[in-house]
């Protein structure tokens, strides 16, 4: 698929959406999820909102190096309130971020912007750890 540097930043665009979205998701669960078995997941949830948000913040100067505007819109928050429920809603959305960042990656490569898909790897690094966390903490 061609892609332009318009398209790209309206992507990107998206995907900052889905990184403030995240980020608040995180916050909520970490704060409401409990019981003593779910002890150091709470933690890592709180650890990655922070990440969430330096996603964003990178997400939102790559945006502005393109020429771009970064969008103050926040996507879709799922919440719940059964434990098991919000790390799903959790997964579900890292394995979505993956899909979406390794395509990204690949977009930013055909328009030779080097950097960018650099911190896009980063970034998929990233929320690859935290699906391992979440699947960990779901048994799977």
């Amino acid at each position: 698929m061609e892609v332009t540097t318009e398209k790209l930043i309206d992507l990107l665009n998206m995907d900052l959406e889905l990184e403030y979205s995240a980020a608040i998701q995180y916050i909520n669960h970490g704060a409401v999820m409990t019981g003593a078995a779910y002890g150091d997941i709470i933690k890592e949830l709180k650890i990655h909102a922070n990440e969430e948000i330096q996603h964003a913040m990178v997400l939102a100067d790559q945006i502005d190096y393109l020429r771009g505007s970064p969008t103050v819109v926040v996507g879709k928050i799922r919440t719940s309130e059964e434990n098991d429920e919000m790390l799903r809603q959790d997964l579900d959305g890292e394995e979505d971020a993956i899909k979406r960042y390794k395509i990204r990656i690949e977009q930013a490569e055909q328009l030779k912007e080097f950097a960018l898909a650099q911190q896009l790897r980063n970034i998929l690094a990233t929320e690859q750890e935290h699906a391992m966390d979440l699947r960990q903490a779901l048994g799977k």
